[in-house]
Order: C-alpha cells, then sequence, then structure tokens
C-alpha cells in the first residue's frame, strides 16, 4: 500500500468522523424547545348575569439549536383535571360543582390536541426560524371563555390543571405544517385556570298603581312584583324603606302632592298582616337564591281616609337586599 492511498484512508476517515460529529451536534441543538404558560385567572364571576366572561394566559415557546435552523412546534392543549366533552366544553370543578368554559386560540378558534379524538379540535402550530445567534422564541394567546347561561352555579372557588400531555409542545425539524404527528420531540408543562364566583343578588321591583278613587272611603288594594336573583344557596332579605316621608311604621306610608297626602301600606301577604319594612328578621322579605329570578308579590293598600285634593300622589320606595 502506498504512502498517499494510507492518506488518503487516513483522511477519509477523519472526515467522516467529522461529519458525523456535526450531524450529531447539529441533532442535539435543534432538539432544545421549551413550554411555559401563565396562570389564566377569571375575574370574579356573576353567574346571574348570563353574561359570558373572558379571560386569557400566554404561551410562549423557546427554542435554541443551530443558526437560522427552521423548528416546527405543535401545543397541545388537553381537557384539564375538571373535564372536557370538547375543546369548548371543558370544566374548572370544585367537589362535584362545575363550571363550563372553552379554550380558544386567535379567531376563537377551539385550541385543542392531536392525542385528544374527543376535543374535535386541533393544537396550534407555528414555525421558528431561529437567529444567528441559534434561540427564537413565540408567544401565543390562549383566550378563555366562561359561557353565559350558568345561573345555577354555586358560589365557590373552581379550577382544572394542566399537565404532562394535557400542556404539551411537540417539536422537531420539520414545518408543522407536515403534520404535528411528525414533530417526534416533546415537553411539558403545568398550569392552572381557575375562576371566583362569589355570592351574588340584585332586585327589581315594579310600579305599585292603585289607579284613580274619588273617595277614600273604604280600603284600596292592590298588588306587584319584586324579584330578587341570588346565587344559587345564597340566603337573603330584602327590606323596603320609608318612602320620601321616611315612615318608620311600614303601614304608615305616604303618597304626596305638595304638602297633602294619601296613607298606604305595603306588606309581604295578600290578607295585609305582615308588613314589608327594613328591619333584617323582623319585617323583611326572606329567602334563598337559586340563580334565577324569583318573583314574589308586593302587596299595597290604601286605607280608608279623608280624602285630599284631586291629583297625582306619588311616592318612592328604594328595594334594598343584604346577602
Amino acid at each position: 500500500m502506498s504512502v498517499s492511498s494510507l492518506l488518503c484512508r487516513m483522511m477519509a476517515c477523519a472526515m467522516l468522523m467529522l461529519a458525523g460529529l456535526l450531524a450529531a451536534t447539529g441533532h442535539v441543538a435543534a432538539q432544545s424547545c421549551t413550554l411555559s404558560v401563565t396562570p389564566m385567572i377569571f375575574n370574579p364571576i356573576d353567574v346571574t348575569a348570563n353574561a359570558q366572561v373572558d379571560a386569557t394566559a400566554t404561551a410562549t415557546v423557546n427554542c435554541s439549536g443551530l443558526p437560522l435552523q427552521l423548528v416546527g412546534v405543535c401545543i397541545d392543549l388537553g381537557p384539564g383535571s375538571g373535564g372536557a366533552t370538547d375543546a369548548t366544553s371543558r370544566f374548572m370543578v370544585n367537589g362535584a360543582q362545575q363550571l363550563r368554559y372553552g379554550l380558544y386560540s386567535t379567531g376563537m378558534t377551539p385550541w385543542g390536541s392531536s392525542t385528544w379524538a374527543g376535543g374535535a379540535a386541533n393544537p396550534v402550530g407555528f414555525n421558528i426560524t431561529l437567529t444567528l445567534g441559534g434561540t427564537g422564541s413565540r408567544s401565543e394567546i390562549i383566550t378563555g371563555r366562561v359561557y353565559g347561561g350558568q345561573p345555577t352555579a354555586a358560589p365557590l372557588a373552581y379550577a382544572s390543571t394542566f399537565t404532562g400531555l394535557e400542556a404539551r409542545i411537540r417539536y422537531g425539524l420539520l414545518s408543522f405544517l407536515l403534520g404535528c404527528n411528525l414533530l417526534t420531540n416533546s415537553q411539558t408543562t403545568t398550569f392552572t385556570v381557575t375562576a371566583n364566583v362569589p355570592p351574588t343578588c340584585r332586585v327589581t321591583t315594579n310600579l305599585l298603581d292603585f289607579g284613580s278613587a274619588g273617595i277614600l272611603g273604604s280600603a284600596r288594594d292592590v298588588a306587584s312584583n319584586l324579584t330578587p336573583t341570588c346565587t344559587n344557596g345564597t340566603a337573603y332579605q330584602v327590606g323596603l324603606d320609608g318612602g320620601l316621608a321616611g315612615a318608620t311604621n311600614p303601614a304608615q306610608r305616604r303618597m304626596a302632592k305638595g304638602a297633602e297626602f294619601v296613607t298606604y301600606g305595603l306588606y309581604r301577604d295578600g290578607g295585609r298582616t305582615l308588613p314589608f319594612g327594613s328591619t333584617p328578621g323582623v319585617d323583611t322579605l326572606v329567602g334563598t337564591g337559586t340563580g334565577l329570578a324569583q318573583a314574589v308579590a308586593i302587596h299595597g293598600r290604601v286605607p280608608s281616609q279623608t280624602t285630599p285634593s284631586p291629583g297625582l300622589y306619588t311616592d318612592t320606595i328604594v328595594a334594598t337586599v343584604v346577602y
């Protein structure tokens, strides 16, 4: 064997070893991506308002590798610890109590996972081109939506935790457009979705109209509705103040026209024996919320009295709900 032939073989081996080293180095450098997701925290939710409430979290992917390398990434979001029927019907839970919500990407597209067949939604994918320094990152906004139409949800703190395969990235040296299942590297993280439903009450009232009367020689009875709406299981009391005259006796309120007045009373029962006032535990309306509107009657009576001059007599009553 000639010296030149031996040198050529030695150089070929060295080149092969160097090429293998470079290939291995490139492979390792391209496989470094991490995922982090900020907590998703909903503002206190008044479920009795029957309105949707949105919140956001930020998913951030950081990658490192060889300069100008293209890294395909897919972010999978599974059902979470609260369970789900699909990507738009996930649940935060507190014991057996549930609060339904969904997770969405840009454009309110449901956010799912390739490994969650029941999710009926795709993961979010994108490509990251690394810089000359061999690093790159991208952030995606996750939008959460708690839906209206859950008025009977109990006033509790609700949560769902995403961990392991339910919050992961898959990545590799391929465009994500070729398919997330071709991205064979993965990394997981943990984040939580939380919401607080506080005890809430509101009350609405209607006009109580005694109509027209020429002579107040006998009692005149009418009724109207008062409607409290309180979160499920919330104890409440509704009181009515003494009106513009500041009456301390609920049966001796006054509708006025200038200096003249018509005496009247408000009651909690049709027999007009239970005055409707503002002293808790004495003459207020007591109830427990269901999350739904609970209409109750206000019974009014103008008793027989001296008839003042003709005209319109009015009063304004403030209803207060304590819970």
